[in-house]
């Protein structure tokens, strides 16, 4: 849609589980498809940095997003485990301390280190540089 170019998909493809998730490098043109085991499908200029596909994970991956530079990644599990791919840097997790809700998606904090992770019943947790800036529920 848009002047949004495609650069390919793995639709018509078996995959082992489906597709979760997406992601852009914030330059170039090109994105990462992430699938519920950690499978990483990257297109056109979105470099391949890591999967967890070949992990057995304590939950299926819930989405993913780019570093600010481009040249990394985060994928978070429903459990809210993270797990970092080239310069993305850890700054936390709900993995150990569930919040009471599946994790259901990620957005990452630009300029800085951080993200942000949202349960499914609307709270919004941030990690990192990423402000808390409240959330539904109240978090």
């Amino acid at each position: 849609f848009g002047n949004a170019a495609f650069h390919g998909s793995m639709g018509g493809t078996r995959l082992n589980a489906p597709v979760v998730g997406m992601a852009a490098p914030s330059a170039g043109s090109g994105y990462w498809l992430v699938a519920r085991d950690g499978g990483i499908f990257s297109f056109g200029t979105a470099l391949f940095h890591g999967s967890t596909g070949a992990l057995k994970l304590n939950a299926p991956i819930a989405g993913m997003a780019a570093t600010p530079d481009g040249n990394g990644y985060w994928l978070v599990a429903g459990d809210g485990g993270i797990f970092t791919f080239g310069d993305a840097p850890f700054v936390g997790s709900t993995g150990a301390k569930p919040p009471g809700q599946a994790i259901s998606g990620m957005a990452a904090f630009s300029p800085g280190a951080g993200y942000w992770l949202v349960g499914s019943a609307g709270g919004v947790y941030g990690f990192g540089a990423a402000p808390n800036l409240g959330s539904f529920p109240a978090s």
